[in-house]
């Protein structure tokens, strides 16, 4: 079991006060989200040579480790030169994940293409589907399945709200047809009500595949007509969710550990609150406190 930071609210930090800030807060691992200097959003990896020894350097200084990387690329884009781009980056970001001594990735089914790119496609006609990003999606696990075979790397998938795959049981599915070793699921708690209802009986169905877990609350959306959360102008089509500090929403954290320990979970637990980055401080070592709690209760003797 590993307790991981994702330290996205301190991402003005250098890499060395970044695993300096993680130490302080009581983490001995960290799940490397994107970042401008090293895995940026949606573009090739700036992770030059000088800054991977920087930050290998840095985490043995402060005794933190690297639980997994998470990038972000347009590998279900239906654009076939925006799919090929993104697949040249995440086999750059594997080296780089080989290089760092961190032996698992975690992604997102991912968006299609680059917002202008699905504008221009609108406007000729050519509107792409989910269909066609799922198949983007695909093309891509096909080359790089593989690749994650022959490095000893574990990717850890999770459906997000607004990708064309944003709900559980397609994502295992997809995940399981794969028939990989090295491909896992990763439940993310605050997209718990885009998923069902029945949280214990999500995590049941999913079993053994999950092999990561994002930490954080949220408000149940579906709850009182849809009305937990206050929109102007009523009715906008808009996507809502929160990752806020665990109490501050809607999660059974008893049943969402309980059934984690039930289904034999023993992987990485990643605290992920945003929005908060004016007390990230004071959010960090809440959650590694309260999760630390749950794994006592339910993994007794486990380290984390």
């Amino acid at each position: 079991m590993k307790i991981a930071l994702d330290p996205y609210m301190h991402r003005h930090l250098g890499l060395n006060e970044l695993c300096r800030k993680a130490a302080e807060l009581g983490y001995h691992h960290i799940e490397l989200s994107p970042r401008d200097d090293f895995l940026p959003w949606w573009v090739r990896p700036r992770a030059h040579k000088e800054r991977i020894a920087e930050f290998k350097s840095a985490l043995k200084d402060h005794g933190v480790q690297l639980a997994s990387i998470l990038p972000m690329y347009r590998w279900a884009s239906p654009h076939e030169d925006e799919r090929q781009a993104a697949v040249r980056y995440w086999k750059e970001a594997i080296e780089i994940a080989t290089e760092m001594g961190c032996d698992t990735m975690n992604s997102e089914f991912g968006r299609g293409p680059s917002p202008d790119r699905s504008h221009r496609s609108n406007c000729c006609g050519g509107m792409h589907t989910h269909e066609h990003s799922e198949a983007a999606w695909w093309r891509s696990m096909e080359e790089l399945v593989p690749v994650f075979e022959k490095e000893g790397l574990t990717l850890n998938m999770e459906p997000h709200p607004e990708d064309w795959c944003e709900t559980l049981h397609p994502a295992i599915d997809m995940l399981r047809t794969i028939g990989s070793k090295n491909v896992k699921f990763l439940y993310c708690a605050p997209h718990t009500f885009y998923f069902g209802d029945d949280m214990a009986k999500m995590i049941r169905d999913a079993g053994p595949l999950i092999a990561h877990v994002h930490v954080a609350d949220t408000y149940n959306h579906k709850a009182s007509s849809g009305l937990r959360y206050i929109i102007n102008p009523p009715g906008a089509k808009v996507t809502i969710h929160q990752h806020m500090d665990m109490y501050q929403g809607e999660i059974n954290w008893d049943v969402f550990f309980s059934s984690l320990a039930e289904v034999g979970f023993d992987g990485i637990v990643t605290a992920c609150v945003f929005g908060w980055e004016d007390r990230a401080d004071e959010s960090g070592r809440f959650m590694r406190a309260e999760i630390q709690k749950y794994v006592d209760k339910y993994w007794p003797g486990k380290t984390a």
